[in-house]
């Protein structure tokens, strides 16, 4: 899963060696805090935020047997 999102966010971005993806895991939820350059924020999120919620799409259709939920963060 991590790398998913890795491959989806450095297809879009200007700056593909920044791209980074750490896991956190909380109680109930995976969140997979996705960094990138500061100047690449916008491109990752997209005219209202669509292309971040086709990314959440994704990566929440991917973790269908995981038991817990998932969530992507993005940050600068």
């Amino acid at each position: 899963m991590k790398e998913l999102v890795s491959v989806i966010a450095r297809a879009l971005v200007d700056h593909p060696d920044d791209v980074r993806v750490e896991v956190v895991e909380k109680e109930h939820v995976l969140v997979y805090e996705l960094h990138v350059h500061p100047e690449d924020v916008g491109k990752v999120i997209g005219k209202q935020g669509r292309i971040a919620k086709a990314l959440r799409t994704v990566v929440t259709s991917a973790a269908v047997k995981v038991p817990k939920r998932v969530a992507v963060d993005i940050i600068s």
